[in-house]
């Protein structure tokens, strides 16, 4: 039920195949969605999302807040039901509020918004390099790594190569990009918490 609790940010523009090799997907197990979408896909396609424009202060709130989303999300039971706990529904918002955002649904408006820049980012440069680009380097990696199992590395280039095909992810817009770019060592360091 874990997997269900998390709001998939990277997979939120590539796919969950990205998430196998990209330490920037591991923030898509650090955030749990609102109760209320428990039972959702954890891959929405891109057309679903939603781009907001990002401030300073809301990827402030993202990064203090996400122990306590963590914390929230490790309580929910394995065997938890689809139906979404009011209790817990309560507890996502006021976490949310707590933090500066007006409900727990702006929060995820954010942290999708964070999600869609950040799987366009080239780790090695910190630069915003389109989604396309950094999966075609996660391809060339996985390609050149010989410690990869033969099934594994098969499967995770056919996964890469399945979320090249995806639809086209929206570009993020400039000051988005800008700002994540600016918080990138930050929302790195705090994805790479729960790997």
């Amino acid at each position: 039920m874990q997997q269900f609790v998390r709001t998939s940010i990277g997979a939120l523009a590539l796919g969950c195949a990205v998430m196998l090799v990209m330490p920037v997907g591991a923030f898509a197990q650090t955030t749990p969605p609102p109760a209320a979408a428990q039972a959702a896909p954890a891959a929405p396609q891109a057309d679903q999302q939603r781009q907001v424009t990002l401030t300073e202060k809301q990827i402030e709130g993202v990064l203090a807040s996400q122990k306590e989303f963590d914390a929230l999300a490790e309580k929910i039971p394995e065997t938890a039901t689809d139906k979404p706990d009011p209790k817990t529904s309560a507890q996502f918002e006021a976490i949310a509020k707590k933090y500066g955002f007006a409900s727990y649904d702006e929060y995820s408006d954010v942290l999708d918004t964070v999600s869609l820049v950040l799987s366009g980012v080239d780790p090695k440069t910190k630069k915003y390099v389109g989604v396309e680009a950094v999966i075609k380097q996660q391809i060339a990696a996985v390609e050149a790594d010989k410690s990869i199992p033969a099934d594994d590395k098969k499967q995770a280039l056919e996964q890469l190569n399945d979320a090249l095909k995806a639809p086209a992810t929206p570009v993020p817009s400039k000051g988005n990009i800008d700002l994540v770019e600016k918080y990138y060592d930050k929302l790195s360091a705090a994805m790479q918490q729960d790997e």
